[in-house]
């Protein structure tokens, strides 16, 4: 194994030294994770500020060289993070990952039950060393009958009724993102940073567990209230009964397709002023919400018919003016080129760690909110395999004979 620091550039320090204090400035955050769920978790609070040392297998992180869908997943998850490579397996390596849990604020993992506590790193272990260690454990459930089935974002969308409503009858289909994956993980950074402020009050550490599966419960939870509240079972999102009657994607001219709404009564009597439908506006079957959403069967053709014409750059300038609701269909590559992105901060540069683009600079997406009116940034790349290390090892007490002796071991191992 090789540690290959990367030197800051003069630039970039002088960027560090004029940084802005981050929420979580000064808390350590151990890392054994891997995937989306707990790297997402690690993710949040190294963005909010916090270190956060990613322990790796000897060999990295699995999801440094997937193919296909998974192919961002370690350059999107794990960014503001260090890379340390230990063979937990190995007496030695599970020292200094024994060592360096013991030195964090927060310890976060998502592996299999048993596991945390098989290498002597679970919560029961770890807390009377530290008891003021906070421990997140992301997994596929909570305690209870399913908690040793193996999950996954797929497998909780089918069981917990996501892909039912997002596929067409008969056809379930997961979402078009690692959603429970994600929010779990973000439900487990909340989780942590709750548990920091009432460590503050108590200056006692705990435990704290996230799931896939109730996360994904959490997300349907709005359709098991409608079949509460109506006594009616909630359709598939493609054959649901809209709340509203213009609430749709319209194919219109030269094949481009475009979402357009109209969620109000005065949204839609500004939609049929601006398109000159003033037959639709005086027609007293459409006067109110309701009124239309009976009428949607006979409405929404008619509206398909008129709007076809119209390009959709001609609807959207239309929608823009009158302050209505509409979208373009965007596939995610063409969002690096959005105007609103650019213009706000909302992507940043990353250098990629791994595969045949290793060393080429793109751009990230960052987390969805401004603190002091500013978005929060990327302070270092995703790290390569172990280029920590050496330093961490240091940090522990390691001497540099201590460092290389372990390295040789692994490298062998």
């Amino acid at each position: 194994m090789t540690c290959t620091p990367i030197a800051p550039t003069a630039a970039s320090g002088a960027a560090q030294a004029d940084r802005r204090p981050l929420p979580l400035d000064g808390l350590r955050v151990v890392e054994f994770t891997h995937m989306v769920m707990g790297p997402t978790c690690g993710m949040v609070l190294a963005d909010l500020g916090a270190e956060v040392i990613k322990v790796e297998p000897v060999d990295g992180d699995r999801t440094r060289h997937l193919l296909g869908s998974g192919a961002g997943f370690f350059s999107m998850f794990n960014r503001n993070k260090k890379s340390i490579a230990l063979d937990l397996r190995s007496p030695e390596g599970l020292e200094v990952a024994h060592k360096l849990a013991a030195s964090a604020d927060v310890v976060v993992q998502n592996f299999k039950p048993g596991v945390m506590a098989k290498y002597g790193l679970d919560y029961a272990a770890l807390s009377p060393r530290n008891p003021r260690l906070i421990l997140v454990n992301h997994s596929g459930f909570l305690p209870g009958p399913y908690e040793h089935r193996t999950a996954l974002d797929e497998v909780v969308q089918m069981m917990g009724g996501l892909a039912y409503m997002t596929g067409r009858p008969g056809d379930p289909l997961r979402a078009g993102a690692s959603v429970n994956d994600i929010m779990g993980g973000m439900f487990g950074a909340l989780g942590a940073i709750a548990a920091l402020m009432q460590r503050g009050i108590t200056g006692r550490g705990q435990e704290v567990d996230s799931a896939l599966f109730e996360n994904n419960v959490f997300l349907v939870g709005q359709h098991m209230l409608q079949y509460a509240v109506t006594g009616q079972p909630a359709a598939p999102m493609p054959e649901r009964i809209s709340s509203w009657a213009l609430y749709d994607v319209f194919s219109v001219k030269d094949g481009e397709q475009i979402f357009l709404a109209a969620v109000s009564d005065a949204q839609w009597l500004a939609f049929c002023d601006a398109l000159g439908f003033a037959d639709l506006k005086a027609d007293p079957q459409l006067l109110t919400n309701n009124d239309r959403v009976r009428a949607r069967a006979r409405l929404l053709p008619e509206l398909r018919q008129r709007l076809a014409g119209y390009s959709a750059g001609e609807l959207a300038a239309i929608f823009e003016q009158r302050g209505l609701p509409f979208a373009p269909i965007a596939r995610p590559e063409q969002l690096f080129d959005d105007p609103h992105l650019n213009a706000t901060g909302g992507l940043a540069d990353i250098t990629l760690p791994d595969g045949e683009r290793a060393g080429q600079t793109v751009r990230t997406a960052l987390l969805p909110l401004r603190m002091a009116g500013q978005r929060l940034g990327v302070r270092s790349p995703p790290p390569v395999l172990g280029q920590h290390t050496a330093a961490l090892m240091a940090e522990l007490g390691y001497t540099p004979e201590q460092v290389q002796a372990l390295q040789g071991k692994q490298a062998v191992a």
